[in-house]
Order: structure tokens, then sequence, then C-alpha cells
């Protein structure tokens, strides 16, 4: 078998439970802490999960946002069967 991993980015459901709606209210607070985003840039990081993301940004939006990273990344793993071809035997009954 094979392990897939599924990450989830929950940096809106963050910002909304720190009283934060609108994209524009993070900006400055990442800028604050010496990261510098276009507003487009900032757009993303919150409505589209990031396929990489700097440390320094991740320790910025915790500070900012005052959370974890188990709090921004949620990790699951599960076990993907392997495919069987038709015929093939998986397991073998012993009486």
């Amino acid at each position: 078998m094979t392990v897939e991993l599924d990450t989830g980015w929950n940096l809106r459901s963050v910002m909304a439970s720190r009283g934060i709606f609108q994209t524009s209210k993070l900006k400055p607070l990442l800028e604050e802490r010496g990261i510098d985003l276009s507003r487009e840039q900032v757009y993303r990081l919150v409505t589209q999960p990031p396929q990489r993301v700097r440390l320094d940004v991740l320790a910025a939006l915790c500070d900012a946002l005052e959370c974890s990273l188990d709090d921004l990344v949620t990790i699951t793993r599960r076990e993907a069967s392997t495919p069987v071809a038709v015929g093939e035997v998986t397991s073998r009954l012993v009486v």
C-alpha cells in the first residue's frame, strides 16, 4: 500500500476567527513584520492553497494572527490501495 498525504490551507478561516474578513487587512499586518507582498499576492495566499510558502511568510502569518502552523496547515494521511490486476489473487484463505 502507498501512503497519500492531503493538505488543507486554513488561512481564510484563521483570519475569520480573528475578525479579519478582508484580504486587504492582512497586507499591513505582514508589512509590519517585514513581508512585502502585492495586493494580488496576498489575495492569492488567502484564497488559493499555495504550492510553496516561504518560511518567513509563514512565521509572519503565525505572529500576526497569533496562531501556530498547525492552525494554518492540516495534513491528513491516508493509505491508498494498490490497483490489483484482473484475476490476481490478493489474499488466500487457509482452512
